[in-house]
């Protein structure tokens, strides 16, 4: 679990988080959602320790990110995921080569064990098969897929993934909110995904943190979403004329 508490962070004197409280559970996909410039991408950077908020805790399992040195904050590392918007492949080397970079780097294995786990996190992803090929010769679902492989690769508590589905189609985007899912409950991990997707908020949001404006508004789950009586929240996820319809016959039949 990841707790955020009164967090406060600013950049040229302009306030972008207002002390946003918020907790991460574990063994749960933890969704960050929110309108560009909301502050919901500071968050996630002040989580994972990209930048430094100036009040606050962010409590790892207990631990303060923000107390913490450099050497306990490299141990922390070890035990946290990155999935990123663009993927991030290394194009010079093989999807078995992208997969096996942070063992490589992060641990003492021997090159057959390295092997064998990234084989085995690259079967977990459904890409059999694939341990040979470039990230120019795979599709664009299939190098996030690599880059799931990859993230899980040190068996970390923590999974921070921004925006996974950006530019992928609305299935590809489905197998990967799937995936992403499945991981979660599997390995029992704390998962926060940043996202603009409301495929993703409705269909694996199982706890939804809002933020207008730098504030934590709203705090819930892809079943409570559809009656929430938050008109910011409404407008947001509800804009598309296919989930306000989609709105309306959830709550139609939940009076039935």
């Amino acid at each position: 679990m990841i707790e955020v508490k009164g967090v406060t962070k600013s950049f040229d004197g302009k306030t972008i988080l207002h002390g946003v409280d918020a907790v991460f559970e574990t063994g749960k996909t933890n969704l960050i959602i929110g309108q560009s410039g909301s502050g919901k991408t500071v968050l996630m950077k002040s989580v994972v320790g990209l930048v430094r908020p100036e009040q606050g805790q962010i409590l790892f399992d207990g631990r303060d990110l923000l107390k913490m040195n450099a050497d306990q904050v490299k141990n922390l590392r070890k035990e946290i995921g990155m999935l990123f918007q663009g993927s991030a492949l290394f194009d010079s080397e093989t999807v078995l080569g992208n997969v096996s970079f942070p063992l490589r780097m992060f641990t003492n294995l021997s090159p057959a064990e390295i092997r064998d786990r990234a084989r085995f996190c690259i079967e977990r992803v459904n890409l059999q098969g694939a341990d040979n090929k470039y990230p120019s010769e795979i599709s664009g679902g299939m190098q996030k897929r690599v880059a799931i492989a990859r993230a899980i690769a040190l068996n970390p508590k923590y999974l921070f993934c921004d925006e996974p589905n950006s530019g992928l189609d609305p299935r590809t985007s489905i197998l990967i909110d799937e995936l992403l899912s499945d991981i979660t409950h599997e390995y029992n991990i704390t998962t926060i995904i940043n996202t603009h997707d409301m495929n993703s908020v409705l269909g694996i949001g199982e706890n939804i943190i809002f933020i207008k404006q730098g504030y934590r508004e709203w705090v819930g789950d892809m079943h409570q979403i559809y009656t929430t009586a938050n008109e910011a929240l409404n407008d947001f996820v509800f804009a598309n004329d296919l989930f306000q319809k989609v709105r309306a016959y959830v709550v139609e039949n939940e009076h039935k």
